[in-house]
């Protein structure tokens, strides 16, 4: 019986801890990749966004990174925020048609920005550093891909140039992503909308909650009246009779 038990425990270990890898990623962590922050933007719009890029190395320091911008979502204004200890150079290309941008019609646009260390400013091992850029107005496209380049100060180059496919496993090394949205399509919910299944589940769960604790307040309430009655019983007994 007891190592029926035992057994039985060792089971129940094993299958909560195939949940917990399962539903929270305690298997081995997957390594850490260059990202865009914000991950989301308006179409047409203006966005302040930063390429996060985390050092993978034990022994190497990140000293150079190179983003390209999308050929197919040429965008008229780019500028770049200083970076403490890094330079950057800005790289164009023609456009046909031209782009617009607040009535000017731009034939040039940035193609390529790289973030160059200087000295002893490279993202060490156990860090990351963030590369803030403003871009617009954004294309009407449903996502910008990134292609970057991480240089390490021993030669080793980080190509994150995979294009992530929607619905399928993230690549080993994905190029970052900005999601694009319509003007106005995310809609507010109206009062008139009924509450999803969630909610309903939550109002059910409150309302057994209410009944069980009514339930608890009568079950007291009577064994109280029930030990007031019996008092009153054994205390008119023991008074003497008239």
């Amino acid at each position: 019986m007891t190592r029926h038990r035992r057994s039985l425990t060792a089971a129940a270990a094993l299958a909560l801890g195939a949940v917990a890898t399962a539903v929270f990623g305690f298997a081995a962590p997957a390594s850490a990749h260059v990202t865009v922050n914000p991950k989301d933007a308006t179409q047409g719009g203006y966005a302040r966004i930063a390429f996060r890029v985390p050092n993978e190395s034990d022994t190497a320091s990140t000293t150079k990174v190179e983003v390209v911008l999308p050929e197919n979502a040429p965008i008229g204004s780019v500028s770049t925020m200083p970076v403490p200890g890094w330079t950057v150079t800005v790289e164009k290309r023609k456009v046909d048609p031209p782009v617009e941008v607040h009535g000017s019609q731009l034939s040039e646009v940035v193609s390529k920005l790289t973030w160059t260390a200087a000295g002893n400013a490279g993202v060490k091992p156990g860090e990351f550093q963030e590369f803030p850029v403003s871009l617009g107005p954004l294309p009407q496209v449903d996502r910008m891909v990134f292609k970057t380049l991480q240089t390490y100060s021993d030669g080793n180059v980080q190509r994150w140039i995979e294009e992530p496919t929607p619905g399928a496993e993230e690549p080993e090394s994905p190029a970052p992503v900005l999601t694009l949205t319509a003007a106005g399509a995310s809609a507010s919910p109206t009062a008139a909308a009924p509450a999803d299944d969630d909610d309903a589940d939550e109002v059910e769960a409150e309302g057994a909650g209410l009944a069980t604790g009514l339930g608890i307040a009568g079950l007291v309430a009577g064994v109280a009246g029930l030990l007031l009655g019996g008092l009153a019983f054994a205390r008119s007994r023991r008074e003497p009779k008239a």
